[in-house]
């Protein structure tokens, strides 16, 4: 039976939103994967490194995965509530979490890690990234690509200029890696189905994901809610495709 438009926004609302873990999201959107399983192929360069930094980790979920890693372990994050639940998840694994406000630059020496991984950051400070790269060090990120679920972003904020859709590219990144005296080894992208089942879902989103729709809040665009909420009770999901790509670059040796 459907439910009513205030619960579902009152109980998404309620949620708390730290650290980097979807899973209230179960059973109310599905988003397709990428293909290659950055999780997977993350852990194992972790598992040959002996000095390894995550940038911007979130909450530490994606690093906590990984079965084994390097003796020295970093990750930086700049959110305090991520932080804190970072920190819970990391330190009991030998790793250490360091506060960072996500711009240049890293509190770290040059040539302090042998690889360097990220998985959506905010911004890639490629200069920074080549300074801490030992020679033969390697950078190995999942990142947005361009216009990445702008059907969600548009149906608030209207239209976007081309400028704004074109952020994000993954050439961009390629060449600001080269620009930085890296190699780049490897560059894949793809585009992938996402939907939501119910309005509670995109509340949520948008309150975790806030960069999405910038100052999002319920009262602000209650309006616009309420005709996703009719939208979706009428037609069905709400269909939007993100937007990744994989990027792997080398510190010459």
């Amino acid at each position: 039976m459907a439910r009513a438009f205030d619960d579902l926004v009152a109980e998404a609302e309620a949620a708390p939103v730290e650290g980097w873990d979807f899973s209230w999201l179960e059973g109310r959107a599905t988003e397709e994967r990428p293909s290659w399983g950055y999780a997977r192929s993350m852990a194992e360069r972790l598992r040959g490194a002996s000095a390894a930094l995550d940038v911007q980790t979130g909450g530490g979920e994606v690093l906590a995965e990984a079965p084994v890693l390097p003796p020295l372990t970093v990750a930086t994050e700049a959110w305090p509530p991520n932080l804190e639940r970072a920190t819970r998840l990391l330190h009991p694994r030998g790793a250490a979490v360091v506060a960072d406000a996500d711009e240049p630059p890293l509190p770290f020496a040059a040539e302090a890690f042998d690889l360097v991984v990220s998985r959506h950051p905010v911004t890639t400070w490629w200069e920074e990234i080549a300074r801490v790269l030992r020679p033969g060090g390697v950078y190995f990120s999942q990142q947005v690509g361009p216009a990445s679920v702008f059907e969600l972003v548009e149906f608030f904020l209207g239209p976007q200029p081309p400028e704004v859709r074109g952020r994000r590219d993954p050439e961009r990144a390629r060449a600001d890696a080269e620009a930085a005296g890296l190699e780049v080894t490897g560059l894949r992208s793809e585009r992938l189905r996402t939907e939501f089942f119910d309005v509670g879902a995109v509340v949520y989103f948008l309150r975790k994901v806030i960069w999405m729709v910038p100052g999002f809040t319920v009262d602000a665009h209650r309006a616009r809610l309420r005709e996703l909420h009719d939208l979706i009770e009428a037609e069905g999901p709400f269909v939007a495709h993100t937007a990744r790509f994989l990027i792997e670059a080398r510190k010459p040796a």
